[in-house]
């Protein structure tokens, strides 16, 4: 350093610190190769505190402590040089130099150890006190080693590949700028773009001044090749250069469709037009790749003159290359002239052919993508797409469209900015060929250089029925089309959360699915908005069940209250579906609700949702999906003692009323020891019974459901508020209610359980209509309101009060009870019978039995006398069950083998052998065939049963010729059960043993009469 051994040491250590200073703040800036940069820093930064440390302790004037400064000082300006070169470099150079850059930093880290080394041992003395600290430092320098990302040498290493295949098409150009750009930080934007190139070629004219021929040749080529990629050219000049060559053709003849070529384009080895010409140093002019190979045969002379080549560099061209691409350019207008002119011919042979020529255009140099959208083919294809029906032609066409958009932007936004778009969308609704070209395209279009065009995915998701396509195309069978399609949907997905409702609509549920079970809790939310707008069949929540989103909707009920709100609407809507209800038992969701129901802090609107899914958790199970999540049963006392108590809620009440009523209605409607609890417990009636004058009707409804579960335990309670003013009124109002069935069940059976003993309440409801609005019932209600009715019908029916077995008659009962015998359920098949067997009791009472006459001319104009009664009966004056026809159906009943039925059946049949004409009554059940169902309960029927059947046999068999008749097989099934210990108490044993002594007693009297007989009814049966 000359004059350095005139400046003080002192000054020389403060500026080389500050220059240190600067250079490691410098380096921190460079773009490129950023750890070694770093590395760097970090030493000069370590080196600071050295220089300081030796200004603050003096540093002696020796030569050696000078010399090792001013080699520190020179390794520092090299740094220094270093960054400044490479912070003011291109990014798109620095990545392709990768290589060179790390080595250099890693050179220069080490020179300054060394030099550090240098110094250290210069005043060792000096730096004693931080000596283990220097002598590191130094020693980490010296042994600094960098090497390039390998994300950056494989993009090098791609680049160099591509340049020694000569691949210049724009697929591969965009796809290396899209790179390179991605990883130096550069926005792949036409501006920025043309600086990066253009600081390339400052390079390669630093290059050319510098000598380095290789070095400029590389750069050229990355140049040539970057060029051709979309972002790297100027739209607004690729339409300058189209029109001017449109121009020149036009200075040709109509006729004209092809300029041939020059004689200097043709190769002289391949004689082909050239595309990378070079010069031999004899001025002969090959294509670059013939001519390689050419020297590679081993030939070392010029192909044309045949001069052996004392010089055999190759050199470009450039001037001739620019009039063969002149040239091809000039023919690519004079065959998109021709095609278009062919397209609007609406020939469908040259519309084939004008299309296949696009797709060469294409495939022979990318600058013809821009050219054919400039001169409009593209807008022209896409019309004629819409207007076609042919299959082939819209396959070709849409085939055409992506090779013309594949890994270009512009014509990509100019397709998807146009109005065919819609043309290309409606293709995914067609024929399975075309629809796979369409999605194709769709796919293509939608991609950009980092993956999805958002902005296309968002135009796309707005066509309305896109979506549906996607979701018919998945749906379908399972082909390419379908993974596409899938992935298009779950992009539009994450574009707009709406889609996945849309999907959903279109019986695709698997995103929903998926968002509800991994997506955020803003997602969920969503999903379970989506649940609840979407008009879902049982099928179809069902499955939303089975695929898994009622978890993450019980999970949501730990969130906000627009969480909990939005979690208990969905679980609503699918707790309607009975497998749906068994899941959110199993995951503990009845606990869950429960106690959001009851907390004293949950609000109004979450506990009648609560509520609501409690009573269809109820409705049609009762408790069988109160559990826990381990499965065990919920103590249901509380659950039902609070539900009451709600009801006496002042404020709140108004609320949640109806949903806790109806929750409480669907818990006890199933289980009766829960009822019964409840209502002794908890005073249910009297909690329940004003509710009958709520202003509600549904929450009046509801109560009277209640009431009838309840009047089972308390019906006294019932009783005395009915005897209320306009309450007997309000009960009859219920009878009377044909719109709603489970209101006329709740109210008829409610009149069923209540004390028959209070009479004057029966004549009050006869009053005002009740028993009219019973008998509608019994014509036109449901079944199970019919039952109730039968039940209830009794307490108007006593049978010590004929009056009133005779204004019911009247009223037309008769009929609808044998009616009931034959299609009724079986409990209303056995009211029936009980009914007509109270009827039937008071049949002997309001007969006057016919006397012997010994003129028989005078019977023959009477009317015939009743079989069993001996007396001219009839349905209204005697309430004869023969007359009324109900003797066939109370048979019927004993062939069902039914115990309820059969036992009322035998009841009622008992009432037609009358103790003072036995025989009568017998002789009726022989004729009708009704014995021998009678004898074989017998063997099938319960001991109550065979006990009714003993005690009808007794009555039958005072009757000889009913012995005779049916003795024989009377006797083994009686000798069977009287060897059994049966009815506790052997009370059946001995109705059996009286049966059997009665009939051989009269068996003894009169065999001799009826053997023939007994054989043959011993046959039939």
């Amino acid at each position: 350093m000359v004059g350095l051994e005139l400046i003080p040491i002192g000054t020389i250590l403060a500026v080389l610190t500050s220059h240190v200073v600067r250079t490691a703040s410098a380096a921190k800036d460079v773009l490129i190769d950023k750890e070694s940069f770093n590395v760097l820093s970090k030493h000069l930064l370590d080196i600071a505190p050295v220089l300081k440390e030796l200004q603050l302790q003096e540093l002696n004037e020796s030569q050696a402590a000078r010399v090792a400064l001013e080699s520190l000082e020179s390794d520092v300006k090299q740094a220094s040089n270093l960054v400044e070169k490479y912070k003011n470099t291109g990014r798109f150079y620095l990545l392709m130099k990768c290589r060179y850059i790390v080595k250099e930093v890693e050179q220069v880290i080490r020179d300054i150890g060394r030099s550090l080394a240098a110094l250290s041992l210069a005043n060792t003395e000096v730096l004693s006190r931080i000596s283990d600290q220097v002598n590191r430092l130094q020693s980490e320098m010296q042994r600094a080693e960098f090497e390039a990302s390998q994300s950056q040498l494989d993009i090098v290493d791609k680049l160099n590949h591509g340049i020694k295949e000569q691949k210049l098409d724009q697929a591969f150009a965009n796809n290396m700028l899209e790179e390179i750009a991605r990883a130096v930080g550069v926005p792949v934007e036409p501006s920025e773009i043309s600086k990066e190139i253009a600081s390339i070629r400052w390079e390669k004219e630093e290059a050319l001044n510098r000598k380095e021929r290789a070095e400029v040749i590389f750069l050229e080529q990355i140049i040539l090749l970057l060029s051709q990629a979309d972002a790297a050219s100027d739209y607004e000049e690729v339409k300058k250069q189209y029109f001017q060559r449109v121009q020149v053709i036009e200075g040709y003849g109509s006729k004209e469709k092809y300029i041939p070529p020059l004689n200097s384009f043709l190769c002289s080895i391949t004689e082909a037009v050239m595309v990378d010409p070079v010069s031999l140093c004899t001025g002969t002019t090959c294509e670059r790749s013939a001519i390689e190979a050419w020297f590679d045969d081993g030939n070392m002379t010029d192909p044309e003159t045949e001069e052996v080549l004392e010089d055999t560099t190759l050199r470009s061209n450039i001037r001739l290359r620019d009039s063969i691409v002149e040239w091809r350019e000039l023919n690519y207008c004079f065959r998109i002239k021709s095609i278009r002119e062919n397209l609007l011919s609406n020939s469908g042979l040259l519309l084939h052919e004008s299309l296949s020529q696009m797709q060469t255009l294409i495939r022979e140099n990318s600058i013809n993508k821009d050219w054919i959208s400039i001169g409009e083919l593209t807008d022209i294809i896409i019309s004629i797409l819409g207007n076609s029906d042919s299959i082939d032609v819209k396959m070709k066409i849409l085939i055409t469209l992506k090779d013309a958009v594949e890994g270009h932007a512009r014509n990509k936004e100019k397709v998807v900015e146009s109005q065919g778009w819609g043309n290309i969308i409606s293709c995914l609704h067609n024929d399975s060929r075309v629809i796979k070209e369409a999605i194709d395209l769709l796919y293509e279009l939608l991609q950009d250089r980092s993956g999805w065009n958002r902005s296309f995915c968002k135009k796309l998701s707005e066509h309305p029925s896109t979506v549906h396509y996607l979701v018919t195309i998945l749906k379908g069978p399972v082909s390419d089309s379908t993974a596409i399609a899938e992935k298009i949907l779950t992009e539009l997905f994450e574009i707009d959360e709406e889609n996945i409702s849309c999907a959903a609509k279109f019986g695709w549920y698997k995103a929903l699915v998926d968002r509800m079970i991994q997506g955020s809790e803003s997602s969920r939310m969503s999903m379970a908005k989506a649940i609840i707008k979407l008009n879902l069949e049982e099928s179809n929540l069902k499955l939303l069940g089975e695929k898994g989103v009622i978890p993450p909707l019980l999970e949501m009920l730990s969130g906000s209250i627009e969480s909990k709100e939005l979690s208990l609407s969905s679980l609503l809507k699918l707790a309607g579906v009975h497998g749906n209800k068994g899941i959110i038992a199993a995951y503990g969701g009845v606990p869950i609700l429960l106690d959001l129901t009851f907390s004293l802090r949950t609000r109004a609107f979450i506990s009648i949702k609560c509520f609501e899914i409690l009573e269809k958790l109820s409705s049609d199970d009762g408790i069988r999906f109160f559990v826990d999540g381990e499965g065990k049963q919920l103590e249901l006392d509380n659950i039902i003692t609070n539900l009451l108590a709600l009801q006496q809620l002042p404020n709140t009440a108004k609320y949640f009323r109806k949903p806790a009523l109806r929750a409480l209605l669907g818990i006890c409607k199933f289980e009766t020891g829960l009822v019964k609890k409840a209502v002794l417990a908890a005073h249910g009636v009297s909690l329940i019974l004003p509710l009958l004058d709520h202003c509600d009707s549904e929450i009046r409804e509801t109560a009277i459901s209640l009431l009838f579960l309840f009047s089972q335990h308390e019906p006294e309670g019932v009783v005395e508020y009915l005897f209320r003013p306009r309450r007997l009124e309000a009960l009859v109002g219920f009878l009377e209610s044909d719109e709603n069935n489970d209101v006329q069940v709740a109210a008829t059976g409610l009149l069923a359980n209540l004390p028959k003993s209070e009479r004057k309440l029966t004549m009050q409801l006869i009053d005002l209509g009740g028993l009219d609005a019973i008998i509608n019932i019994l014509r036109n209600g449901t079944m199970e309101a019919k039952e109730n009715a039968l039940s209830a019908l009794f307490r108007f029916t006593d049978p010590t009060d004929i009056t009133s077995q005779r204004d019911l008659v009247r009223r037309g009962i008769y009929p609808l009870l044998v009616k009931f015998l034959n299609t009724g359920s079986m409990t209303a098949k056995a009211r029936a019978a009980a009914f007509i067997g109270d009827l039937s009791m008071s049949t002997p009472k309001l007969t006057v039995v016919s006397k012997p006459t010994f003129c028989s001319c005078f019977r023959s104009s009477q009317a015939p006398l009743c079989l069993a009664h001996g007396s001219v009966c009839n349905v209204n004056s005697t309430f004869c069950l023969l007359e009324a026809n109900a003797l066939p159906g109370l048979i019927k009943l004993l062939q069902e083998e039914v115990h309820a039925t059969a036992y009322e059946a035998i009841q009622t049949l008992s009432t037609l052998v009358i103790e003072d004409f036995p025989h009568r009554g017998a002789r009726v059940l022989h004729e009708s065939n009704a014995m021998r169902p009678l004898l074989k309960i017998l063997n099938w029927g319960s001991d109550s049963l065979k006990a009714e059947v003993l005690g009808l046999l007794e009555k039958v068999f005072v009757s000889k010729e009913m012995v005779g008749y049916y003795g024989s097989t009377a006797r083994s099934r009686l000798f069977h059960l009287t060897g059994m210990n049966v009815y506790g108490d052997g009370h059946l044993r001995r109705k059996a043993a009286r049966v059997l002594s009665l009939l051989e007693r009269s068996s003894r009297s009169s065999s001799h009469l009826v053997t023939g007989v007994v054989l043959s009814e011993n046959l039939r049966l």
